[in-house]
């Protein structure tokens, strides 16, 4: 029995069994809350004034959680090794550079936050090893490129893309239309001016595009558009439709835009901004048969052109209508030309020939082309035999060439309208300009009785020294029209067109019905008075002369009277009597000075003076006494 409480009292001095210890974990950064007691691990770092990155981050997060800070770079060891991370925020930080491979380690992120940093382009490398990435949120950065390549490793997963409030004037289209699984996409408030057709065919899961707030004067059709009902309003909107929003765009509300108007909107907040009839109006306000587009009308060719063999050639088209025509040219052989090693096509109309050889005289044809119809017209060029080689110091000249290609002659009618010249008989399309004077024409036009339906007549003209085009619109019962906008010593190209209703489809279309060119005749100098400046300097001169002569004759003047008056200022007299006297000198000193008595006593002056009169000696007259 003694022996038991001798062990009881041996158990405390045996060493006990030590429990287990927990894995180690890094400390929480400062001014973090950090959720390490269960998983998964959470940072949570929000507004804590960090200028970078943690590095005692632990990698074993799952959240991270680093938004408001002032953080400027992510580097590649910043988040090195982080594996388990599912959703990284860094929005609203001052973000400019993400290092290439930064984002490599994280290959379960779900979702990154990148808006409201200062990021200005987004290349190939820096989201590299995103291959689980759904949401990507890039908006109200400064992006203003975004590479081909960029979203390559997250194409196939990313179901959300924000890439609003940005300076984005072109977008990789390629590189979007890969997105198959994409369910939004934010395009709004960035400086796209064009979407190419189809950019979004391939988007089959596309549930709500945002292209609002753009520089988009239109909207191609697309077949993604056409497979889904468009609704404006997301909110109890059935599951297979397509939110599409596009409001704050300049809308050109042609027939490019018919296809829009069709469809079925929900609200009127987009509006037109041309044309100026149609400019302010709403979009869902405006009738189908007022989206109109004008054929193409050539206003400008070159006239016939010769070079000799192995010279440069440059034919020039100019054409106008609506939408602004693409210009296209067709060589002598009917093959289409384009840019090659010995030809450059233009957008703005020329075809440059770098070499010409003997094979490629002929007639070339421009053809202008929009959504309303094409005009064709010809130019003749010559090609012949190379000039002969002249020696070193030949002082011959040649003479200047015919046909310059920078002369432009206008088409005919018949050129200008050729898709319309089997329809319209060639007396309905004489347009006369007469009474020209140097600032007003007038224009005359025949009846289009043959045209069915016509609603008013559109005047289209230029003046041959710049390109802008001016309109006017006539009621359908006028035939003449009295221009008195032009100006003097110009030539004008001038076209006519009828604006009629189509009875096969109801919708307003054009028709040209001739074109002219006529030249205002030179305004006339009037011989006014002289110039301003040269009136003001003659008065200067004038009164500059009169002056000089005033002071002049002033001062002769006073010199004529000095000399009357003896010498004595004017206007002052003598008080005393000049005394003829004999002056003698006795013995150094002066004899005694008589004085002529006056009539009137004299006032006594303040000091004495002597005057002496001297006449010669022998002389008659005897001193006079005091």
């Amino acid at each position: 029995m003694a022996v038991f409480p001798l062990l009881l009292c041996l158990l405390p001095l045996a060493p006990a069994s030590a429990p287990p210890q927990p894995a180690t974990s890094s400390p929480c950064p400062r001014r973090c809350r950090c959720q390490t007691q269960s998983l998964p691990l959470s940072v949570l770092c929000p507004g804590a004034g960090l200028l970078f990155v943690p590095p005692t981050l632990d990698r074993r997060a799952a959240e991270l959680r680093l938004a408001d800070n002032f953080i400027a770079s992510v580097r590649r060891r910043d988040l090195a090794n982080m594996t388990g991370l599912l959703h990284l925020s860094l929005s609203r930080n001052t973000i400019r550079h993400v290092a290439a491979g930064a984002f490599a380690d994280l290959r379960a992120l779900r979702a990154l936050h990148l808006d409201g940093n200062r990021l200005t382009s987004l290349g190939e490398g820096q989201l590299r090893g995103l291959v689980n990435l759904r949401h990507l949120i890039l908006s109200n950065n400064q992006l203003a490129a975004l590479a081909a390549g960029a979203l390559d490793d997250c194409a196939e997963t990313l179901e959300d893309l924000d890439l609003s409030y940005n300076n984005l004037e072109q977008l990789p289209w390629e590189a979007l239309g890969r997105l198959g699984n994409v369910n939004t996409l934010g395009l709004d408030h960035n400086l796209l001016a064009s979407v190419p057709a189809g950019a979004f065919s391939r988007l089959h899961k596309l549930a709500r595009l945002d292209m609002t707030s753009n520089r988009l004067t239109t909207i191609p059709p697309d077949p993604l558009f056409s497979r889904l009902p468009l609704l404006a309003r997301p909110r109890g909107s059935p599951a297979s439709a397509l939110v599409l929003a596009f409001g704050g765009n300049p809308l050109h509300c042609n027939c490019e835009l018919v296809w829009l108007r069709r469809l079925a909107r929900e609200d009127d907040l987009e509006a037109c901004a041309s044309p100026p009839a149609l400019g302010g109006r709403y979009f869902w306000a405006v009738g189908e048969e007022e989206f109109v587009c004008e054929p193409p009308v050539v206003t400008h060719r070159s006239p016939p052109l010769a070079v000799p063999a192995g010279r440069p050639a440059a034919l020039r088209c100019r054409a106008v209508g609506d939408p602004e025509p693409r210009v296209r040219w067709v060589s002598p052989q009917g093959r289409l030309l384009g840019n090659s090693s010995r030809a450059r096509a233009f957008p703005n109309g020329t075809l440059e020939l770098l070499v010409t050889e003997p094979g490629d005289g002929g007639v070339f044809t421009c053809i202008a082309a929009n959504a309303a119809g094409e005009a064709t017209a010809a130019v003749e060029l010559t090609v012949g035999p190379p000039p002969p080689p002249q020696l070193a110091n030949s002082t011959s000249c040649d003479p200047p060439r015919d046909g310059d290609p920078d002369a432009l002659t206008p088409p005919s009618a018949a050129s200008a309208s050729a898709k319309v010249a089997d329809t319209v008989p060639p007396t309905d399309r004489g347009v006369q300009v007469t009474e020209h004077g140097a600032t007003a024409a007038l224009v005359q036009w025949p009846d289009q009785r043959p045209i069915p339906g016509i609603r008013m007549y559109q005047i289209q003209y230029n003046s041959s020294a710049d390109d802008i085009l001016v309109y006017r619109m006539i009621p359908a019962d006028s035939r003449s029209f009295l221009l008195t906008d032009l100006a003097s010593g110009r030539t004008y190209d001038l076209c006519v067109l009828a604006v009629y209703e189509d009875g096969a489809t109801g919708l307003t279309a054009t028709r040209p019905v001739g074109c002219a060119r006529f030249s205002t005749e030179p305004a006339l100098r009037p011989c006014g008075a002289p110039h301003a400046p040269f009136l003001g300097g003659t008065m200067i001169i004038a009164l500059g002369g009169v002056i000089v002569a005033s002071v002049l004759v002033f001062i002769f003047v006073l010199l004529m009277r000095y000399k009357v008056h003896g010498g004595q200022p004017p206007g002052k007299a003598k008080t005393t009597a000049p005394v003829s006297s004999v002056c003698s000198q006795t013995n150094g000193a002066l004899g005694p000075t008589p004085a002529v008595p006056t009539s009137e006593p004299t006032a006594p002056r303040a000091h004495t003076v002597v005057q002496l009169d001297c006449e010669p000696w022998g002389s008659s007259q005897e001193p006079v006494g005091p």
